[in-house]
């Protein structure tokens, strides 16, 4: 799949424009949860939407639902410190057509990271921590080969760390190193080399947050989870939250899906839902494994803003983006990822390619959305509910981009015709300083692909190989968009390209094995 992640959308975004193709002939199981989405809403916390908004809000989830095929979701909505929409849709269990409801819990996924980021800051607020101390003086048992890290550096990912998890193959979680439990992966991972040296770049990373775990642990002095409900949960009145994996019994969590035998993203009409699963081991669960209702995350949010549990000084630093060692500014903050919009800067919370929230700081907006696909990716179609209130913040009218991105994308609009890397040269002509990179056109293409905006997203995904012909990456890409777009051949020529560059590439094989079978036929 062509690395979102790039740009930090940590959650590994999905290749949306193939979910979009797909949704032209849905899966009859997910007909019936889209009807039950749209004629059972559950009550909203508080009526303080006008209907206009109420009716924008409920149109475009239901029709992302229709479009991804989203059997389950969950939406809440906050603004000025209240709850002012609430919302269940559809199907929690397809097998016994249970209803999501309001008290329906979702996994969370990552964006239990964005809860670590909190606890950590309440260590620091404390002054028990320091964020520029070295993760060594607060982990017993640091390998003395890792050198120096700082905690800031774990929390946004440039550490250089070996990574806990083994890398997924195809479009999998991943699985512990080692002999596969806790123990011997923890062992393992302690004998291996730092990758890269700490600030010198990111890499998306589980081994950061189990030793985040362990430093809130020992600093604290009680097991993670009893902090995170101690600290966290019962301040604010989320009680339903709850840490967990597949193997565990939660009441009230719903089950979750992926479809095409395996694929999480959709990717092949007429198949059906399948089960999919997550495993998180408990030393892992500052990364991955928490459960909860939008509503108990919308309490949560607001908790976090208003004061509950942290103050303005550490809540602003929690979403001040880190700086890599030459100084340039990542796109993480504590925890957080962060997007880079000048006029509407976001906080994110993603997770599994199924769960997202964003806080909007200026605006005193937060809007939450779970749902049970692994592959929804509710993340790309967040900002177009946001622009219900913010019209600006819709991605057809730049929402999200950052400043270079969004006068490419008004040179673009304004030119349709011509060549993007023509209109990209003319930019560059005019200003020097005019760079827009290969991660944020990669994260802006996939975005258009979401939004159904197929020749647009091919317009970008096809500037980004000219401008970057040696990077797998833009090649699996453009082969994502020619595969939104029913053009086969073009599809498997931009996925070879990619494995030319790299024969690794699972995504790029998975995808290249379908496209030759299906023409085959």
């Amino acid at each position: 799949m062509g690395n979102r992640s790039n740009m930090c959308w940590v959650a590994l975004l999905a290749c949306a424009g193939i979910a979009a193709a797909a949704s032209a002939t849905p899966a009859p199981t997910v007909n019936a949860a889209v009807k039950g989405a749209t004629d059972a809403l559950a009550a909203r916390v508080d009526a303080g939407l006008p209907s206009a908004q109420r009716n924008a809000v409920e149109a475009l989830v239901t029709g992302e639902m229709k479009r991804r095929r989203i059997p389950g979701l969950q939406i809440a909505i906050v603004r000025r410190g209240r709850i002012v929409f609430d919302g269940a849709y559809g199907t929690a269990d397809e097998e016994t057509s249970a209803p999501v409801t309001r008290d329906s819990l979702f996994t969370l996924n990552s964006s239990t990271k964005s809860f670590t980021g909190v606890a950590i800051m309440q260590l620091v607020q404390a002054g028990k921590l320091s964020l520029d101390a070295p993760a060594s003086a607060y982990v017993d048992d640091w390998p003395s080969q890792w050198g120096m890290v700082s905690v800031r550096q774990l929390l946004t990912h440039v550490s250089g760390l070996p990574d806990v998890l083994e890398q997924p193959k195809g479009q999998g979680t991943g699985n512990l190193i080692g002999n596969g439990d806790e123990t011997s992966a923890w062992a393992t991972v302690k004998t291996r080399l730092v990758e890269a040296a700490p600030g010198a770049r990111f890499r998306y990373n589980q081994t950061n947050y189990v030793l985040l775990g362990k430093i809130i642990d020992k600093l604290s002095g009680t097991p993670f989870t009893q902090y995170m409900k101690t600290r966290e949960f019962d301040p604010v009145g989320a009680s339903r939250f709850a840490f967990g994996e597949t193997r565990d019994v939660i009441p009230g969590r719903v089950r979750i899906y992926r479809y095409a035998n395996g694929a999480i993203d959709g990717s092949t009409k007429d198949v059906p839902l399948e089960h999919a699963f997550d495993e998180f081991a408990p030393f892992m669960r500052t990364a991955g494994g928490l459960n909860g209702s939008a509503v108990d995350v919308a309490r949560w949010l607001i908790g976090l803003q208003d004061g509950t549990l942290l103050n303005r000084a550490a809540l602003t630093a929690m979403w001040t983006p880190d700086r890599y060692a030459d100084g340039k500014p990542t796109q993480w903050g504590m925890g957080w990822p962060l997007r880079p919009d000048l006029r509407h800067p976001v906080a994110t919370g993603i997770g599994g390619r199924r769960s997202a929230f964003f806080v909007y700081p200026k605006d005193d907006l937060a809007i939450v959305v779970l749902t049970n696909l692994a592959g929804a990716n509710p993340e790309e179609f967040i900002g177009e509910i946001a622009g219900v209130f913010y019209p600006e913040l819709r991605l057809v009218n730049g929402g999200g981009l950052s400043p270079a991105a969004d006068r490419l994308r008004l040179a673009l609009a304004a030119a349709p015709d011509s060549a993007p890397e023509t209109l990209y040269a003319k930019l560059r002509r005019s200003d020097a300083s005019f760079v827009a990179s290969e991660a944020e056109l990669n994260d802006w293409g996939g975005r258009l692909l979401g939004a159904g905006m197929q020749d647009d997203a091919l317009r970008v995904f096809l500037l980004n190989t000219r401008l970057h012909p040696t990077s797998a990456n833009t090649w699996d890409s453009l082969g994502e968009a020619y595969e939104a777009r029913r053009e086969p051949a073009d599809a498997i020529t931009a996925y070879r390209r990619s494995l030319s560059i790299d024969g690794g590439n699972d995504h790029a094989i998975a995808h290249l094995k379908m496209l030759v079978a299906s023409m085959a036929k």
